[in-house]
């Protein structure tokens, strides 16, 4: 078996029996072919089933001369589960990684806007411009739901069940969720279908697609990036922020004013609990509130 076949069987299993992203399969694949371009280079002629501990650790030993701690983590995690997914399919016996440590990292609590700042960003849009009920609308519809920018982007008109007061999103893997939507996020992607994109023209495959472009596509992760920054720039917000910020302080905002971590973790899409549990660390007021309201010598 070379790398090339063990690295097409290996993204068909992520996508198929795993049900990872295409985003997160390009990621894996990246880091194992660093270590094939690693291989290549000095001339080592390992296969995926014979290569062993020592000369991964020496690749992992040159790569962390140019990344950090959490890019050398993220490496080995992948190179881990790569060589698991050979041992289940019976091509090794053993990990060679078993025995590697990542470095130790501390956890990196996520970038969150105050409610004001949401407010001046959301606020500061021109509804002059051609574009600016749909901007408004995308940054009002990422905040109020917590989506990521790859599922506000690939939104469908067929997705809003507004009579429920809800909206259909497919996350990660392709696994599907119903999120709640407020009444004044309603009101906005309402006015944005009615006035504005009714007037354009959608390309073939874009009919159902709820946030167009100019020329009728739906719109990149990038546009999005590119909007918000645009609109940070106008505040004069000194954070460095992304899409994502939108969707970090939509978890926050909850848990602060009382959300159950539960139902944000089913509204964020999250597998994990302990995934969702890094916004108690963002607000510790909860948990005080916690024992003040539950325990029974509060």
């Amino acid at each position: 078996m070379n790398w090339n076949i063990a690295i097409q069987d290996y993204q068909s299993f992520l996508k198929i029996e795993r049900g990872l992203s295409i985003n997160t399969i390009n990621s894996y694949t990246n880091d194992l072919e660093k270590l094939v371009k690693f291989l290549s280079e000095n001339t080592i002629e390992y296969s995926p089933i014979s290569i062993e501990e020592n000369t991964i650790q020496q690749f992992i030993y040159e790569a962390a001369k140019k990344i950090n701690s959490r890019s050398q983590a993220r490496l080995i995690s992948a190179l881990r589960s790569f060589f698991d997914y050979l041992v289940f399919e019976d091509y090794r016996k053993t990990n060679p990684t078993d025995l590697i440590e990542a470095p130790k990292i501390g956890r990196k609590l996520p970038d969150t806007l105050s409610e004001e700042e949401i407010d001046a960003l959301i606020g500061t849009i021109d509804l002059s411009h051609p574009f600016g009920e749909r901007n408004r609308t995308i940054l009002e519809t990422m905040y109020s739901c917590g989506l990521r920018v790859s599922e506000v982007i690939t939104l469908k008109i067929s997705d809003l069940f507004f009579e429920e007061g809800f909206i259909r999103v497919l996350g990660k893997g392709n696994k599907e969720r119903f999120i709640p939507i407020h009444s004044q996020a309603q009101k906005y992607i309402l006015s944005y279908i009615n006035d504005i994109r009714i007037h354009q023209d959608s390309q073939k495959n874009h009919e159902d697609t709820l946030f167009l472009s100019r020329r009728g596509k739906g719109l990149t992760r990038q546009m999005v990036f590119m909007i918000l920054n645009e609109t940070a720039i106008k505040i004069n917000l000194k954070k460095k922020i992304s899409p994502h910020t939108f969707r970090h302080s939509f978890a926050t905002h909850l848990l602060k004013n009382g959300a159950d971590l539960r139902a944000i973790q089913q509204m964020l899409g999250h597998e994990s609990i302990t995934t969702t549990e890094i916004y108690v660390h963002l607000d510790k007021s909860y948990l005080k509130d916690v024992v003040e309201t539950f325990h029974p010598r509060r």
